[in-house]
């Protein structure tokens, strides 16, 4: 786990976007030569975190940012010109945008607080982030400029990780304003604030179906933690992973038909593949190392990972099937995990 600014926990799986493109092509499972692009990750291969970027086979790994402060969970651009990320350069988490060769790095928020986790809009031109300026942690939004910083939520407890919906008018988020941690949804401008989830138990890291028409997350309802599924309304729970142990991580195919995860089942955290339904549920890794954070490819033939079965974090890809794994990143420092895949233009 890696712990940020007033006691925010990220998990390993959701500190970082890496986008990755697909490692060959030809074949009815492999990515077509137009899905190939590029890999956002960070790495302390120089001492402290800093952001890199890597072709989507590991070759070509500049750095893009260079300072003595933790640059980190970087975020492409919708359009893929422009990568937001969070900087401490300036003593405490901010959030910052670059171009995606590095140039015209700008800070976009600008005070004592720590402003991290930027994500941003499908259309590209608003970015939304958790800030804790108001003493507790709230879902703020602005525009991609970084002008019109609005908070979206308001009230005494934690609200965080917000996940916009595909058509951009809505945005998941998890918060424990009612004593635990409750999924929530609201519109774009913060309005509608609507519990989804309602038990005594937490429910965390919502992420939207590629449709829009449903939101899996993370929940330890049943004594410990479960991937599960709903309705956009909240209709509909159901407990996809269903077993003893933690299970975690969930990222939507592309298709919408399959859901990745991580799970500690088998005596340590391996990579898991099930379908939306629940059925089908397949182990894709399998080593004495932990392997987290999967992360699907745009045509969901392939899936990112993070393992350390190097004896440090590395960068791997592998089929959606689960053979061919290829180790990307190669150094004796931490290189960061995926969180999305970016096609080339």
């Amino acid at each position: 786990m890696k712990t940020v600014g007033m006691g925010v926990v990220f998990t390993l799986g959701s500190c970082l976007a890496v986008v990755l493109a697909a490692c060959g092509g030809g074949g009815e499972n492999e990515e077509p030569p137009s899905a190939m692009g590029k890999i956002a990750f960070h790495s302390e291969r120089d001492g402290n975190l800093e952001i890199y970027v890597m072709n989507a086979d590991g070759s070509d790994q500049t750095r893009l940012t260079d300072n003595p402060a933790t640059d980190w969970l970087p975020a492409w651009s919708p359009d893929g010109t422009r990568i937001a990320f969070a900087s401490q350069r300036d003593g405490n988490d901010e959030v910052y945008v670059m171009n995606a060769d590095g140039s015209g790095q700008t800070r976009l928020t600008d005070n004592p607080a720590y402003d991290f986790g930027p994500a941003w809009s499908p259309d590209g031109s608003r970015i939304a982030f958790v800030s804790d300026q108001d003493d507790n942690l709230e879902v703020y939004v602005m525009n991609a400029d970084g002008s019109g910083q609005t908070r979206l939520t308001d009230n005494p407890a934690e609200d965080r990780f917000p996940d916009w919906s595909p058509d951009g008018a809505r945005i998941a988020f998890e918060s424990n304003r009612d004593g635990n941690d409750e999924v929530y949804v609201m519109n774009a401008d913060g309005s509608g604030q609507t519990r989804l989830t309602d038990n005594s138990a937490g429910d965390l890291f919502p992420a939207w179906s590629p449709d829009g028409s449903r939101i899996a997350f993370m929940s330890d309802r049943d004594g410990n933690r479960e991937i599960y599924v709903m309705n956009a309304d909240g209709s509909g729970q159901t407990n996809l992973s269903n077993n003893r142990t933690d299970d975690g991580e969930p990222a939507w195919s592309p298709d919408g038909t399959r859901i990745a995860f991580q799970s500690n089942r088998d005596g340590n955290f391996e990579v898991y593949v099930v379908k939306a339904d629940g059925s089908s549920q397949t182990r894709l890794t399998d080593n004495p190392a932990p392997d987290y954070g999967p992360a699907w490819s745009p045509h969901g033939a392939r899936i990112a990972l993070k393992s350390d079965r190097e004896r440090d974090y590395e960068v791997y890809v592998m089929k959606a099937d689960g053979p061919d794994l290829i180790r990307l990143t190669d150094s004796v420092d931490t290189d960061g995990f995926p969180g999305a895949w970016f096609p080339a233009p």
